[in-house]
């Protein structure tokens, strides 16, 4: 339990004490809120619960406040409690609670802060959570927009599962559709070209320079024998064997970024003859919900909220725009049975967004169990100058050209470091700088001098053996216990990121942690010469070793290396 949750509980044990008592008159309380002063003078954690209770008590705050201060329980981790005008209970934490957090790190492994957010399901198994990500039509390479998608849906599954999901990592193949149709009669008429025929492009089809290579790739590996088929047994053709090497370079492509996805979910699955769309349909039909007008097949969501209806089936006879949401999300939460799922979406899908409580409600299921979350646009920016083109081909801006130039981390951390609601700048001048300019050379550097300070220590005659399990009683000077107390916060962070669905509350705490790491390695000197102080030393070693394995627990949930030396 989070011990903001802790105390809560000890503060509503308190009032119905006093109320038992006598100290205070017979009422049902309100929840309990427990959260940290703005002013850290004043504590560790305050409530306002006397507050909360004046109205139905019908009591001055400070009087209630002085029965609650007098039957709070005691608890190993409360060091002072405080009573301040107009009724807030200001908590410390105790000074030899905290540095005994230390061993608890130690006991952790590695899962410091894992919290258990969700109720476990009927069979005592941890509830599921479904978090699609990336999913960009598999039409081209992936664009510095879609690596802010793939971090960002990879550290919100990291952290899910670091507070008690069970998490699925999915892709969704968009490869039914006219997105896909265009790609294929794109890829068809740039191979004709790569043999010397005429076959010169639309304007909606596929201008890049990545269908000349692709086309002259398969030319290179099958020939002209496509030529000799009708066109449209050409276009299909082609359409299969370019999906495969677009699908095959977005894996490469994920990988560098040091993600992998638990399944490849592909669109036209729904449409196959046994697949889940016609099973769907058949349901909304049985149930009423669906409507034929002007000729084309409607889902009624108006009558769930919606300010419109959305076409199901087309007066051509072909899937709406919404038919594979529909379908795709049934199958995420009935066939396969999720307890939550999280879609990462761009922004220019916000009216899609909107529209997707409603079709929960249609298919029966519980809106509140799909989270879209929604992430902005991504500028790239070198010597101050916006950059739109690739240096390489003149087109888009891939994924692969720009981890080439600064490296996996400094891609992961720093589209990590804006609210998704966002614009993100992202400073490829910034992103290679050897300094603390650049956060995640920052971040990187704290958990890399750690371990440098763990390796000096051996060399000087304090091997971990000597320090594993040094007297953590040594230990109390502010920078120590400052130290501790952001350490603490950690689980709180995650319950936070996870709640929101936003993984940049851990991106901040982490260079937050780093900060008053550092200041902790200013004010405190950890390897002494002097003997007398060897104790102390020993002590803070194991401090430094504690903080260390919190940091690479937090770069792990960010994606991003914990390098042992910089």
């Amino acid at each position: 339990m989070l011990l903001r949750n802790r105390i809560a509980a000890l503060v509503a044990a308190a009032v119905g004490d006093a109320q038992a008592a006598g100290d205070l008159p017979d009422f049902v309380p309100p929840a309990i809120e427990v959260s940290r002063p703005k002013d850290a003078t004043r504590g560790d954690y305050a409530t306002s619960a006397a507050m909360q209770c004046a109205r139905v008590a019908k009591m001055a705050p400070l009087a209630i406040g002085q029965a609650i201060v007098k039957r709070l329980p005691q608890a190993d981790f409360i060091g002072g409690v405080e009573l301040a005008a107009p009724g807030f209970i200001n908590i410390r934490l105790a000074d030899a609670w905290l540095v005994g957090q230390v061993a608890a790190i130690e006991t952790a492994a590695g899962r410091y802060g894992d919290i258990d957010l969700p109720e476990t399901g009927p069979d005592g198994q941890a509830k599921t959570c479904q978090v699609e990500f990336i999913s960009a039509n598999p039409t081209g390479p992936l664009h510095m927009g879609s690596a802010r998608n793939a971090v960002l849906g990879d550290s919100l599954a990291n952290i899910m599962a670091a507070a008690g999901y069970a998490v699925q990592r999915e892709y969704y193949v968009n490869d039914a559709g006219t997105q896909m149709r265009t790609f294929a009669e794109t890829l068809y008429r740039r191979y004709c070209q790569a043999f010397g025929r005429a076959a010169p492009l639309e304007s909606h089809h596929y201008q890049g320079a990545y269908m000349i290579d692709l086309a002259q790739e398969i030319a290179g590996e099958h020939g002209d024998r496509f030529l000799a088929l009708p066109e449209d047994e050409a276009i299909g053709a082609l359409s299969e064997i370019g999906l495969a090497k677009i699908l095959a370079g977005i894996r490469v492509s994920a990988e560098k970024l040091r993600i992998h996805f638990d399944r490849w979910f592909s669109e036209r699955s729904l449409y196959e003859p046994t697949g889940t769309f016609e099973s769907v349909l058949a349901q909304l039909r049985a149930a009423g919900v669906t409507a034929i007008k002007d000729g084309a097949e409607w889902l009624l969501t108006s009558n769930f909220g919606s300010d419109r209806d959305e076409v199901v089936i087309r007066s051509s006879g072909q899937p709406g725009y919404y038919a594979s949401d529909i379908a795709y999300h049934y199958d995420k939460f009935v066939v396969r049975g999720f307890d939550r799922v999280i879609d990462v979406w761009a922004v220019d899908h916000q009216n899609q967004a909107r529209r997707m409580p409603h079709l929960m409600k249609a298919l029966g299921l519980d809106p509140d169990r799909l989270t879209i979350v929604l992430y902005d646009l991504v500028r790239l920016y070198r010597d101050g100058q916006e950059v739109k083109l690739s240096k390489r081909s003149g087109d888009i801006i891939t994924v692969d050209e720009v981890v080439d130039e600064v490296g996996a981390d400094a891609v992961r951390f720093l589209l990590l470091t804006r609210s998704n609601q966002a614009v993100m700048d992202f400073d490829l001048n910034l992103a290679v700088k050897q300094n603390d300019e650049n956060p995640v050379f920052y971040v990187q550097y704290g958990h890399a001098r750690m371990a440098g300070i763990l390796r000096t220590a051996a060399e000087r005659g304090f091997a971990q053996a000597r320090w594993a399990h040094a007297d953590l009683s040594r230990l109390g000077h502010p920078a120590e216990l400052t130290l501790l107390r952001k350490m603490l916060e950690l689980a709180e962070v995650i319950e936070k990121a996870a709640l929101t669905c936003a993984a940049h509350h851990l991106a901040f705490y982490a260079m937050e942690l780093a900060a008053v790491f550092h200041a902790f390695y200013r004010d405190c000197r950890v390897i002494s010469s002097d003997q007398a102080e060897a104790d102390l030393s020993c002590a803070r070693l194991r401090l430094t070793a504690a903080t260390k394995a919190v940091f690479a627990r937090v770069l792990g949930l960010l994606g991003v290396a914990a390098p042992e030396s910089m």
